[in-house]
């Protein structure tokens, strides 16, 4: 083989490996920016409208351990549900802030959002809350902790669950035609002061008497408030917890300031007290 032909080879050969090189480091780099990216997407979510939202069971500072005992949950069985709240240290955080008369907030909710259920679980000590509870079918569902570590900021931590037994019926999550429910003698109506997306919107509602449709002005708090408000996309990947402007107004009117995420259907109970008895009322809305 002659000297020229040796030269050509190597060339090529040095070629080959450097463009090897470079497909590589491009590969590395997109899915170093890839993940950047969904890293603020998450943060951009966690921080949209100052709102609590849920994209996993991890945060940034803090992670939590949901356990059943016992291990399989079976429909319209009591089991005994513990949420083990660590820091990234994998340490007990063992210090929370009252969060509306409350040190932890679970929000319990299935497949097609047709259940909805706000419990609060007992603290037992070095970040370890328990409570009893069951699930009215089979299927699968979403829990939402709610709460905040002394010295942390407000934090929401989600799991979903396989619960044994029948599934209920499915039902399609459509936006309600008209935004007035009747439940436990009470007629409450909803209006919107804006159904864009990425916008301030106040949400008020008005509290009637069913029979008289004379306004509800007696209000009682409801964990040291005049009511709450959740609100969930039709996936359960967005989830917003609500408080009222003014907490101590008595109704009828009750007036709440938030913000949606995204364009798409979103599910809302709002939950009032009167005559010592709390009142869950749902809605569903397109922001668009």
């Amino acid at each position: 083989m002659n000297k020229k032909m040796i030269l050509f080879l190597s060339v090529l050969a040095l070629g080959l490996l450097s463009a090897c090189g470079n497909a590589n480091n491009n590969t590395h780099l997109s899915g170093h920016e890839a993940d950047n990216k969904q890293g603020d997407a998450q943060q951009h979510a966690s921080s949209q409208g100052g709102h609590n939202m849920s994209q996993s069971m991890v945060s940034d500072n803090v992670k939590a351990l949901f356990t059943f005992a016992p291990t399989t949950v079976k429909a319209n069985e009591q089991t005994e549900l513990t949420i083990q709240i660590n820091g990234k240290d994998g340490k007990p955080v063992n210090e929370f802030n009252l969060n509306h008369e409350k040190l932890l907030h679970l929000i319990v909710v299935n497949h097609d959002l047709s259940f909805f259920n706000h419990i609060h679980p007992e603290y037992k000590g070095s970040g370890k809350f328990t409570i009893s509870t069951s699930f009215p079918a089979g299927g699968d569902y979403k829990l939402f902790a709610d709460f905040i570590p002394t010295n942390g900021s407000s934090t929401t931590l989600s799991e979903r669950i396989q619960v044994e037994g029948k599934s209920g019926d499915h039902a399609a999550i459509a936006a309600d035609a008209k935004l007035v429910k009747e439940t436990d003698g009470k007629e409450i109506e909803l209006a919107l002061s804006s159904t864009k997306p990425k916008e301030e919107v106040t949400l008020t509602f008005n509290i009637r008497d069913a029979l008289t449709k004379k306004g509800v002005n007696n209000l009682q708090p409801y964990l040291g408030a005049v009511g709450h408000v959740v609100i969930l996309s039709a996936d359960a990947e967005q989830y917003i917890h609500v408080h009222p402007i003014d907490e101590k107004s008595t109704g009828p009117q009750a007036q709440f300031a938030t913000s949606f995420p995204n364009s798409g259907i979103y599910k809302l109970w709002a939950q009032f007290q009167h005559n010592n008895k709390v009142i869950t009322v749902p809605f569903v809305v397109d922001i668009k």
